[in-house]
């Protein structure tokens, strides 16, 4: 069997500043001189035939800075302009290496490199940014199974028909025992822990796990972000532009399209793009988009009819409504 061709991006060359001169005397330090030449003879000729007559040390000063002060100004914008042209093309070729990263990238994934080895540089990133999620992930999953397995010993098993939750004996639903979901445990569990020590975290997180709409809610927010990370796209690195209170407001009565365009603020273009990407390929991943963006409305609304305009926008900085933002702008909410 032939082997596969490594589809695999190769180093990416960072094009070198053209050869210009910037060893040696470009042109702008070739005119600056030519001026300090002129300027001297100019000025020096014409003290030179003026006349000694009452000269004093006053006037020998006076002389010397009429001649030198404006060549040493000529010197001064001549350095200041070639320090200008280094630094833009610094800036353009930096620039030009960036654009090639991220295009190896985007080209790899959309390309269908996720079966093929990225580039190793590529994976030691990925692997330094998803060892800490990976350790709550698990710890999550064992508070998942361990509430599961709960709810089925003291009320019994759901109907396998219906998957209606079970009623106690007197017909009282099992969830209807429990005590409301506060609005802060509610923000903090759509956050996530921070690590597998955040006991807080985890702590407001079993407390929103027994609260069944928000626990479907941040089962769902969980699966995307899961789904998310195999992308190399982590909720911490995106810094999305944050919307007044009032146009969330707007969104939890029903308002959509370019009139709360601002709650995407998401603009980093390679998640955009994966993203994108990934919703046209991978049909598990669009189901489950879609599946969290409906809970995320819901949820939403009724966290709306409640919440303050600070509480608002403390539940906006969330990695789950920061994966709303994202999935909102590639899902077209916002158009």
């Amino acid at each position: 069997m032939a082997q596969q061709k490594d589809a695999r991006p190769g180093p990416v060359s960072i094009p070198s500043r053209a050869v210009d001169g910037s060893g040696g005397l470009s042109g702008i330090e070739l005119t600056a001189a030519a001026l300090s030449l002129l300027w001297l003879i100019i000025s020096g000729a014409f003290f030179l035939f003026a006349g000694n007559d009452g000269a004093d040390g006053l006037r020998f000063l006076l002389v010397m800075m009429v001649i030198f002060f404006p060549v040493g100004m000529i010197w001064v914008a001549a350095v200041g302009a070639r320090s200008a042209r280094i630094m833009r093309e610094e800036s353009a070729r930096l620039q030009t290496a960036i654009d090639a990263i991220r295009h190896a990238y985007i080209t790899q994934n959309q390309a269908g490199g996720r079966d093929q080895q990225p580039h190793p540089s590529i994976v030691k990133k990925l692997e330094e940014i998803a060892e800490a999620q990976k350790k709550a992930e698990t710890t999550l999953a064992m508070f998942t199974s361990t509430r599961a397995a709960q709810i089925a010993v003291r009320a019994g098993t759901p109907d396998p028909e219906t998957g209606d939750q079970p009623t106690l004996a007197l017909g009282t639903p099992a969830d209807a025992l429990q005590p409301p979901l506060s609005t802060a445990d509610f923000i903090r569990a759509l956050h996530f822990p921070e690590t597998a020590d955040d006991q807080e975290g985890f702590a407001a997180l079993r407390r929103a796990l027994k609260d069944r709409p928000s626990a479907q809610l941040v089962q769902a927010a969980q699966d995307v972000l899961t789904l998310l990370s195999q992308d190399g796209i982590y909720m911490d690195d995106l810094r999305p532009d944050m919307a007044r209170p009032e146009l969330w407001r707007r969104f939890a009565k029903g308002e959509r399209g370019r009139t709360i365009a601002a709650l995407g603020g998401v603009r980093d273009r390679s998640s955009l793009a994966l993203t994108a990407g990934r919703m046209k390929q991978d049909p598990i991943f669009r189901d489950a988009a879609h599946h969290f963006l409906r809970l995320f409305d819901k949820g939403f609304a009724r966290f709306e009819e409640t919440a303050t305009d600070s509480e608002i926008s403390e539940l906006a900085t969330t990695r789950t409504a920061r994966a709303f933002m994202l999935l909102g702008r590639v899902t077209g909410t916002f158009d």
